[in-house]
């Protein structure tokens, strides 16, 4: 019957909604383990339980926030599965064993679900002067390899507008990776920035073993536009595409990868000896640190990083400590200016 149960459950989440094999696998792991824990077959589970095998995870075996959350979603899903009217699996336990299954995750016994992001948060935004230092440098090995008559302009070239979209855009590696170039297109509310107004992220952060995330960003950095402008008229041609759709190409005419970014962007890091905690994902936070510090509506911030909860933008927030000072400034001048009228 547990194999019956666990084969049904594995096509509903492969063909209804779309899963991928991976997380179908991990969570058929997640429910084995807790029948071998509970020693009981799932219509006999309870909820404590479930509440025992919590503790063992995190007394025992320091799970992480987000480990715990993932077995709780996977013994909820699996439960909501087998006790569903849909599936009659209720009725055949009830049948065969004089008992049936019931739903042993509830709100009081799992971790809510706030954010969509629990990586390490220490992973900080540069700051202006960094991101500075680090397309000046980009820029620099560029004019260096065209001096020099080197054969590595036309990479260089790619490697510095590459950073200068991720941050202009917000984008993490992989995004940045599989950009094509239809994936720019015009905004009518910004006619100036040609067909570079808006930028099609098609393939954002994957969510639960979804497909990946799609999103619409907004152009709001007139000189990054600038930037794969010229990049995307003058350098790119140069490659050997043989048609390839990418936006970043190989000098063998492939798809850039995010090991490459990565690769390269360590490389400057070291060169100029920034600290080693920076990678290319600080780009991101600083995008998103910088338009918070620049007045931008949170709301707009939280939509055109694709983030489903504002708490996640939050965690991708390091504002300045002279932007802290400016806002409490500010704060105070408003509270002892109101302070002043009533006093008058």
């Amino acid at each position: 019957m547990l194999e019956a149960m666990l084969s049904g459950w594995a096509k509903q989440q492969r063909g209804g909604r779309r899963l991928q094999p991976k997380t179908i696998r991990d969570r058929e792991a997640v429910v084995r383990r807790f029948v071998l824990f509970a020693e009981e077959y799932p219509w006999r589970w309870s909820a404590g339980q479930v509440d025992e095998f919590m503790a063992t995870l995190i007394g025992e075996e320091a799970k992480a926030e987000s480990t715990i959350r993932s077995y709780q979603v996977a013994l909820r899903q699996f439960c909501d599965y087998i006790t569903s009217p849909y599936y009659r699996w209720a009725t055949e336990c009830e049948q065969r064993f004089g008992t049936h299954p019931v739903q042993v995750c509830h709100e009081w016994n799992t971790a809510a679900h706030l954010v969509d992001f629990e990586a390490n948060a220490s992973r900080r935004p540069m700051t202006r002067q960094e991101i500075q230092l680090l397309l000046d440098f980009a820029d620099e090995r560029v004019e260096r390899a065209v001096r020099l008559g080197r054969k590595g302009a036309l990479t260089a070239y790619r490697d510095a507008t590459v950073f200068k979209v991720m941050y202009g855009w917000g984008l993490r590696c992989t995004e940045t990776s599989k950009l094509d170039t239809v994936d720019f297109y015009r905004n009518p509310k910004a006619p100036e920035l040609g067909r570079f107004g808006s930028l099609h992220v098609r393939y954002g952060k994957r969510t639960k073993g979804s497909a990946p995330r799609r999103r619409t960003v907004a152009s709001v950095m007139p000189w990054a536009v600038e930037a794969v402008e010229d990049y995307v008229t003058n350098i790119r041609p140069r490659f050997e595409s043989a048609g390839h759709p990418a936006l970043w190409l190989t000098e063998r005419g492939g798809r850039l990868r995010p090991r490459e970014i990565e690769s390269r962007f360590a490389s400057y890091r070291d060169e100029l000896g920034l600290p080693k905690e920076l990678v290319p994902h600080c780009l991101r936070h600083s995008y998103i640190t910088h338009l918070i510090e620049d007045g931008a509506d949170p709301k707009f911030v939280q939509d055109q990083a694709g983030h489903r909860f504002a708490s996640t933008t939050a965690i991708y927030t390091g504002v300045s400590t002279d932007f802290m000072n400016t806002m409490m400034r500010k704060a105070l001048d408003r509270a002892l200016g109101d302070e002043g009228e009533e006093m008058g």
